[in-house]
């Protein structure tokens, strides 16, 4: 077995609405080997039949507790060697932000990282923002320094670097910008972890995977890049090629990809 397979990551923005924005006919044609959904929004059951039983995919979906909230998804054209979801503490777990999903030996951990604005745009979650990205950091450091490949996609909900949004000077007090916020994922880069766009891109601007649905503002690109795949050191050698698809629509955020060798798997 031979070539790239390609790895998706998406927030869906509901998961029900996106499926009838042609989010199935975006599958079947340009799904490429395995797709991961954020903020799905539904309880498995109700996932759209035409979503949750394609054929073609082994899917798996986790919600949270409270309804219409959260919740992430995996559809796969390869079948899982197993799927985990907990990051062992209830406050991450109820919310449905996790899939730890093993295919050969790679793991795929597919997250919907924590908005940290809160009520009001108060900030008031950026504890619990960073909390969980400090938990799975923690989760996965054994495994990083096993040289396991791993790959962490999902919407990370937060801008990197200035280059990382379009109006960074204005939104310097606002969560998803934070100081504190940029450093924990510079704590991750620092570590180890590469962000596998910018590995492959380099510091090409206007590059957002993310805008407001106000009106015009994605026309003319006014974005945050807040979806990120990253790469473990023993992941980053099969990584072949990164892109962010702002054309395709559906939600506010755009899907993005990875290319991987079939290495990756150990197969």
């Amino acid at each position: 077995m031979t070539g790239a397979y390609r790895i998706h990551s998406w927030n869906v923005n509901g998961i029900r609405s996106c499926s009838k924005k042609g989010f199935v006919e975006w599958l079947r044609t340009h799904g490429g080997e395995i797709v991961c959904l954020q903020e799905t929004r539904a309880h498995a059951e109700q996932v759209p039949e035409e979503v949750r039983a394609i054929d073609g995919f082994h899917t798996h979906f986790v919600s949270a507790e409270r309804g219409g909230y959260s919740g992430v998804g995996i559809l796969s054209r390869r079948p899982f060697d197993a799927v985990e979801t907990s990051l062992g503490e209830a406050r991450f777990d109820s919310e449905g932000r996790l899939q730890f999903a093993a295919f050969g030996d790679l793991l795929l951990v597919n997250g919907y990282f924590p908005n940290g604005s809160g009520k009001d745009r108060s900030n008031d979650r950026v504890p619990y923002k960073l909390d969980f990205y400090r938990a799975l950091f923690d989760r996965l450091e054994p495994e990083r320094k096993k040289g396991r490949p791993i790959l962490v996609l999902g919407d990370f909900n937060t801008a990197h670097r200035e280059i990382d949004l379009a109006r960074p000077k204005a939104n310097e007090k606002t969560s998803g910008f934070l100081p504190i916020e940029r450093e924990e994922l510079s704590r991750w880069l620092d570590s180890g972890w590469t962000d596998t766009f910018r590995h492959v891109r380099g510091d090409e601007p206007g590059h957002y995977t993310w805008w407001s649905q106000r009106f015009g503002v994605r026309e003319k690109n006014i974005g945050w890049r807040i979806d990120y795949v990253l790469a473990s050191p023993g992941a980053l050698p099969y990584v072949e090629d990164a892109h962010i698809h702002p054309e395709v629509k559906g939600s506010d955020h755009c899907p993005i990809s990875v290319d991987v060798s079939h290495k990756i798997f150990g197969t």
